[in-house]
């Protein structure tokens, strides 16, 4: 599998995984998009906007916009925010990711978030806060395979560190 910024080349595994999210009616934690009036280059654009700071909407923070692809189809989303605000820091952290409905219990979300982990790295993150739901076994087990330690739960969220050196290789 392979984490990576999508690109014009991948514009039908993006759309394709993106239908699958919204027929399931699936959580799209780490993938952010306008269903009304989507147009995919202007994404793009934004995405590269919103890495630069440029253009983000109030109470956003810089962020990078991961799509993780085996064998080219797209598999999940990772966002990965630059910064901490307050509302992140409650719950949202530095990590939101999600893997597409047909490819959930195969392993994918731990190597998204130990790719997103080593992006996080690239960006002189040393320490990122990842948060889940209290009802999210899933995502509670693949954040804990990848090192995190539960500082707290505020409000039904889980709020997870994990030390950029100490996460498993």
């Amino acid at each position: 599998m392979e984490l990576r910024r999508p690109t014009l080349a991948d514009k039908e595994a993006v759309l394709d995984m993106m239908t699958e999210f919204e027929a399931t009616g699936s959580r799209t934690d780490g993938g952010f998009w306008n269903t009304e009036n989507f147009d995919y280059e202007e994404w793009l654009v934004g995405n590269a906007h919103a890495e630069m700071g440029i253009n983000i909407p109030d109470g956003w923070v810089p962020a990078i916009q991961f799509v993780s692809f085996d064998n080219g189809r797209a598999i999940g989303f990772l966002h990965l925010r630059l910064a901490l605000n307050a509302t992140l820091l409650e719950k949202g952290g530095h990590i939101g990711y999600s893997v597409r409905p047909s490819e959930r219990h195969k392993g994918y979300a731990k190597g998204q978030l130990r790719q997103g982990l080593r992006q996080a790295a690239k960006k002189n993150l040393s320490k990122v806060l990842i948060t889940c739901d209290k009802t999210n076994e899933a995502s509670r087990r693949t954040i804990l395979a990848c090192g995190g330690i539960l500082e707290d739960v505020r409000e039904g969220t889980e709020r997870y560190w994990i030390g950029i050196g100490e996460m498993e290789k």
